[in-house]
């Protein structure tokens, strides 16, 4: 009997085994990548957690959400994360407390070297705002409300002895590392008026009144954190500082800074 079997057929199923074979390794190859990565990802991000959980003072059950941009194998191979985010709700800094979250740029996955930087944002509800301003002399706290984009207050003026209700409308901002609140307008006996009608009425009374009040914070945050910029969003006032980089691995970052 003749074999049928050509040069040809026996070439095509050899290359039809070779690229079996090809597809076979490729395809391991990359459920071995997907394996290192989601190990990789698992790694870094249970890390970080572990240290935010550490050196903040969290409870260890505290809810803490890592997220790493892009792919973490190539960057920890590299030896930096691009950007890593860290966020967790009602953590106490100094004193504030509110929701976080922190954005790092360039974060070295080995100790001892400094971050690019990054930025850190508190969210503090109306409660956890009139808890900060109580340290402010003579606020108020207890009547603060927030009004986007302003934050209201009652106090009380005396004049010839008798004490006048005064709505105040602020603002809240940041000056050299403070957190400020900035007197807009007033309301009295139902009317709106500005600073000078209000130091018309009452004069030299009305003068801390209409004043910026600040409150230092630094000496209660790493030195590392400086507050740059409150807002009010929505029914939240929300404090953003800038971070040094170096505050990973300079112990005088870490520790408390100063007020002048």
């Amino acid at each position: 009997m003749t074999d049928a079997t050509t040069p040809n057929s026996r070439s095509g199923r050899r290359t039809g085994r070779w690229i079996a074979v090809i597809v076979v390794v490729v395809v391991l190859l990359v459920a071995a990548v997907v394996a290192a990565e989601f190990i990789a990802r698992s790694v870094v991000t249970s890390t970080v957690r572990s240290l935010v959980v550490t050196n903040v003072g969290l409870p260890d059950d505290q809810d803490v959400d890592v997220q790493v941009a892009g792919l973490v194998l190539p960057q920890v191979i590299a030896g930096r994360l691009d950007e890593v985010a860290v966020a967790s709700d009602d953590v106490t800094l100094g004193p504030i407390t509110g929701d976080v979250r922190v954005d790092l740029r360039g974060v070295p996955v080995s100790a001892g070297s400094a971050a690019e930087g990054g930025v850190a944002s508190v969210r503090l509800d109306q409660e956890q705002l009139r808890t900060l301003l109580a340290q402010l002399p003579d606020l108020p706290a207890g009547t603060v409300e927030v009004a986007a984009p302003d934050v209201t207050f009652e106090t009380t003026l005396t004049l010839f002895g008798i004490g006048i209700p005064v709505g105040v409308t602020a603002t809240p901002g940041a000056a050299e590392g403070d957190l400020t609140i900035t007197p807009t307008g007033f309301q009295v006996a139902g009317n709106a008026i500005d600073t000078d009608t209000l130091r018309g009425q009452f004069g030299g009374v009305a003068d801390t009144l209409v004043q910026t009040r600040s409150l230092c914070i630094a000496d209660r945050l790493p030195a590392g954190l400086t507050l740059t910029s409150a807002t009010v969003q929505g029914q939240d006032l929300v404090a953003t500082f800038d971070i040094a980089g170096a505050i990973i691995s300079d112990p005088a970052l870490q520790a408390d800074g100063t007020c002048g």
